[in-house]
């Protein structure tokens, strides 16, 4: 590694690979312990200065570590202790990270809320969690919500009092860092709430590092590589890469503004060769001017959660540059990348969720790739079986839409308090992932929907996910992005599909009718079942998305559920 590179050797790499020891609750500790550039600026956030130029901040793995002790020390003094769950409602970026630090080395749980959730809906969350105190930006909102003598946490207090706190004032316990139990809940995860009211997914300590022990040495690491993490810090995804940027040491720049306007200029100074993040910026990324300047140098894009359009994929894939080994999923050659580069960059599409641990399932598409839609490739070593079942929990024959199941450590050991919903998941063995899929006789995994999305009309079954992927790429002068939703049609027709579209900015058609008309051309041609209705969304109210950005397509069901009852569209 150069001189001045964060990143770990790769003797140290595989020695993390084998200890039994290492976890989601202790990684900050192993990479203090084994990687030699403790100074070496490598976690980063940003600011813009009076002339709204960004400028960056790099802390080190010491300065992470400072930090983590004085705010234990804060949460330690007003007795925060092991096993108990504490809420953390801030802003995304470098914070929640610290937080999560501090309390995880108290052996505590964090409790992460993504600060974008409504405040109603966190104070119904944390009343189910039963947490012990709230760390918020702005504790006014949440502390507001409960009435006078209500039982409430033991303390609400504002981020700001923690960063404040003197670091050499307090004490912290004997035995610090806490060392976790293999099976030690370190922390707890909500869900996005696009199909109810979020869950309570818990982060166990070893559950949360099996498989990815492999990303020590497949994981593009090289002295030049830079990761833009726009994941929100309070999901799994951003967890997940977290953890594994820590231990790699490759330099990572997290960022709680996942819009375009605001990743942008920080790509530019920033200069990544790698962007993790949720659909929702990739989609802003794709639309319009692509950004060539700032993605000047990305190799990679990856992707988590629910899998990406192609449509949105093939723009992104023509930016960028790739060294001339990248020629394999997660892996960069040893040593300096040989051979000419190669133009555009390759996006690594992961189907995973807090509930599976990790992205399960990875389809790789690079500028040379040919068009497979809903693809999500094949599992990952460290599932042990994937499957596709029907309601009886049996395979069905390759082909057969069905319940997307799997086998593996990774999946989560259970939502938090409620032992019921977690059975609700597991059927003959499996964990039920919540999508519906089919998989082809080569092994590949095809996504075609969630199934409380699935659209049931008279005589068909109906899935979204398809149909959007041709409104999005072959209607691609017209539509940015889509949602496709089942909606009452007349008596005996079951559900018709109907399609909420944000259009393209120099769309030559806005007109719904005239839109259906032309969606339902390409949907005909695909062998697709074709469109009830389209609306067309004015606002970003008529295109509702959750705290993780995903479309709420609940409130279109029902904000559309009288449109097509008298009858479908002409």
């Amino acid at each position: 590694m150069s001189k001045n590179s964060p990143i770990a050797p790769l003797s140290v790499r595989e020695k993390f690979m084998a200890d039994p020891e290492l976890g989601a609750g202790n990684f900050l500790e192993y990479a203090l312990k084994h990687n030699p550039e403790l100074d070496a600026p490598l976690v980063y956030d940003h600011r813009l200065d009076e002339r709204g130029h960004v400028t960056l901040r790099g802390y080190s793995l010491r300065e992470l570590a400072d930090i983590r002790d004085q705010y234990a020390r804060w949460y330690w003094t007003n007795g925060v202790r092991p096993g108990e769950p504490v809420a953390l409602y801030i802003a995304e970026g470098l914070q929640p990270i610290l937080h999560f630090l501090a309390l995880t080395a108290l052996g505590a749980i964090p409790a992460l809320v993504n600060d974008a959730m409504p405040v109603a809906t966190a104070r119904r969350y944390l009343d189910h969690v039963g947490v012990a105190g709230v760390v918020a930006d702005d504790p006014r909102l949440i502390g507001a919500t409960y009435r006078p003598g209500q039982p409430r946490p033991r303390f609400i207090v504002p981020s700001s009092e923690i960063r404040a706190h003197d670091p050499e004032s307090g004490s912290l316990p004997e035995h610090y860092p806490y060392r976790h139990a293999a099976d030690e809940v370190v922390a707890l995860i909500h869900s996005s709430g696009t199909t109810g009211t979020p869950k309570s997914t818990q982060v166990a300590h070893r559950q949360f590092w099996v498989g990815k022990e492999t990303r020590m040495v497949r994981f593009p690491a090289e002295p030049y590589d830079r990761l833009l993490s726009l994941m929100p810090h309070t999901h799994a995804g951003g967890l997940s890469y977290l953890l594994t940027t820590i231990l790699l040491g490759l330099p990572t720049l997290t960022m709680a503004d996942w819009r375009r306007e605001a990743v942008e200029p920080v790509m530019e100074a920033f200069r990544p060769t790698m962007v993790a993040s949720f659909p929702r910026t990739f989609v802003q990324l794709a639309a319009g001017e692509l950004p060539v300047k700032a993605a000047a140098k990305v190799h990679t894009w990856f992707n988590t959660g629910d899998g990406a359009h192609y449509g949105h994929i093939r723009r992104l894939v023509s930016l960028g540059e790739r060294p001339g080994g990248l020629i394999q999923p997660w892996l960069l050659p040893e040593g300096e990348a040989e051979g000419a580069v190669l133009p555009g960059s390759r996006f690594i599409d992961g189907l995973g969720s807090s509930e599976m641990g990790m992205a399960l399932f990875g389809q790789v598409t690079t500028p040379e790739s040919e068009r497979d839609d809903r693809c999500v490739g094949l599992p990952v070593e460290v599932v042990e079986r994937a499957a596709v079942l029907d309601d009886d929990g049996n395979d069905v024959p390759d082909g057969t839409v069905g319940y997307l199941a799997v086998k593996t450590p990774t999946r989560t050991p259970g939502y938090w308090n409620d032992p019921a919903l977690t059975k609700s998941f597991e059927l003959n063995g499996y964990w039920l992932t919540g999508d519906v899929a089919l998989r082809k006789p080569d092994g590949r995994f095809y996504h075609l929907d969630r199934t409380a999305d699935v659209i049931r009309t008279a005589d068909a079954t109906v899935h979204s996910l398809p149909l959007e992927e041709v409104l999005i790429a072959d209607c691609a002068e017209l539509v940015q992005d889509c949602a496709v939703v089942g909606v009452p049609g007349p008596s005996g027709e079951g559900q018709l599909p109907l399609a909420v579209v944000r259009l393209q900015a120099d769309s030559p058609l806005s007109d719904p009718e005239e839109l259906l008309d032309a969606a339902n051309r390409q949907l005909a041609a695909a062998g697709l079942h074709t469109l009830a209705a389209v609306s067309v969304a004015e606002s970003e109210a008529d295109f509702p998305t959750g705290p993780t950005g995903k479309v709420l397509k609940r409130e279109l069901r029902t904000r559309h559920a009288s449109a097509l009852a008298g009858g479908p569209a002409a």
